[in-house]
Order: structure tokens, then sequence, then C-alpha cells
């Protein structure tokens, strides 16, 4: 027996975060993409949920993180049709890149640690658990995700990862802010630091740096608002699967921002 379905409206905020018109166009954008044409995967087999419940599985199982067994039963399949529903649904809810900017938008950019069972891909992190390293970039402006990085080991420097996960390529010509652990990379806008005789940076460095942290604050606030979506706070599929789900929970997160 099917207990959530996208028919009543009145599941979709509490599963997904999205109110029933922005899910609507969630699942408009997944048909747009080929999301009705796929098919189950088992020979003479259609899928038991129709397009938007299937949505709705995704969405819901990214926001509350449920195993299999348990997210299964809620839309009346098994859990075997659950992973297959995310396996084919999941990549289709990504962020799609913005073909046109401003050449003056200034990215934020500040990397946050995913904890990842997978250990062929995390690594022991300074969060005391295995976890990958995820880069995300925001729009000074408007405060949405506008790229996000392939995960990256969790042992590694942002510096390092800025340029290993692909979020370099994706900003690239455009003014970029971060903190200054991305010292190695030119083309990045960090604060000024101390001399390394000590003494004091002039009045001017220091105003300079004031204003940097309280235009960078706001990429803070990104990856916050994506972990609502559970999941990222313990990824138990395989880490070959992560970069779909945190470019999918990015979008979600921009719909639910944009209003």
């Amino acid at each position: 027996m099917q207990v959530i379905t996208a028919a009543r409206p009145a599941w979709v905020f509490p599963f997904t975060g999205l109110q029933p018109a922005q899910f609507r166009t969630l699942v408009r954008l997944v048909a747009e993409r080929g999301g009705a044409t796929i098919a189950d995967g088992r020979p003479g087999r259609q899928w038991a949920l129709d397009l938007a419940d299937r949505v709705l599985l995704v969405a819901a199982y990214w926001r509350t993180n449920l195993t299999m067994r348990q997210i299964g039963p809620l839309f009346g399949v098994s859990h075997s049709a659950a992973h297959r529903v995310i396996d084919t649904l999941g990549p289709l809810l990504a962020l799609a890149p913005v073909r046109r900017r401003p050449v003056d938008q200034i990215a934020i950019v500040d990397g946050t640690l995913i904890p990842t069972r997978d250990h062929r891909l995390a690594a022991p992190s300074k969060n005391y658990r295995y976890s990958t390293n995820l880069q995300v970039a925001i729009d000074a402006s408007t405060r949405l995700v506008i790229a996000v990085g392939d995960p990256q080991p969790g042992n590694r420097n942002d510096t390092i990862v800025y340029r290993t996960s692909g979020i370099q390529e994706k900003l690239a010509g455009r003014p970029v802010m971060a903190d200054g652990g991305y010292r190695g990379n030119p083309e990045v806008i960090i604060p000024y630091r101390k001399p390394a005789d000590g003494s004091d940076l002039p009045d001017w460095k220091q105003a300079l740096n004031v204003e940097h942290r309280t235009v960078r604050a706001g990429v803070e606030h990104a990856p916050a608002r994506m972990k609502c979506f559970k999941i990222l706070r313990d990824y138990r599929r395989a880490a070959h699967t992560l970069a779909d789900a945190t470019s999918g929970i990015a979008n979600l997160h921009n719909i639910i921002l944009a209003g």
C-alpha cells in the first residue's frame, strides 16, 4: 500500500522542502530531460509509480536519508525498485550549468565535508569521520549555487581540491572570492595575511579584510542549507553517485531559495 504520493500536495513540503508549485516545476524539468521515457530496467515491466511520485521518492530520500527498506514501503514499492528509481532519476535533477553570466559576476567558493561511508573515496578528516571534500560556489548577489565540484577525499585541503574537483574550470573567467585556505590559486581573491615579521597590517588592508569577510560570509550558509537534506550528513551509497546527489540537492536548494 502506497502511503506517500504526489497526488496529495500536503505530502510534498514535509518530505522535500518544496512548495507544491515548485515541485510541479521540478517534475516538468525532469520530464523535459527525458525522465518520462526511462524504462524500469526490468524486461517486460513498467514503473509502478508515475513520474511525479518517482521524483518525490528521490527528493524524499535525499531529504530524510531513510534506508531503502524504509522508503520503499512508504511509496508502495520494493527496496530494489526504490534503488532503481534513485539511480535513474537522480542525475536528471542535477544543477544545470548557467550558460550566460555577467562577466563581472562575483562567485564565492568554499569547501564542506560530507561524511561518506564508501572508503574508496572518503578519507579520515578533521571532523573525525571518513568524509569527502565538496566545493560549493555561489553567486555573491543572489546567493544561489552556481557550481559544485566533484567530491574529493576529505583529507585534502581546499586549495588543492579547488583545482582537482573541476570547479576551477566552471568558474573560469570570473572573479572568485574565498577564505585564506585557498592560497596558491592566483585567480582567487583571499584576505591579506599578516607579514612574516609579525607586524600589523596597514589600516587600508584591515578595512579590505573586513569587507571581504562581510561579502564572503554568504557562502557559509549555502552548504548549511544544503545539509537540510540529511543525506549529506551521512552518505551511505556508492561514492560515484555522490556527485549527482550533491548537484541535485544544489538544484533543489536554488528552487527553494528562489521562491
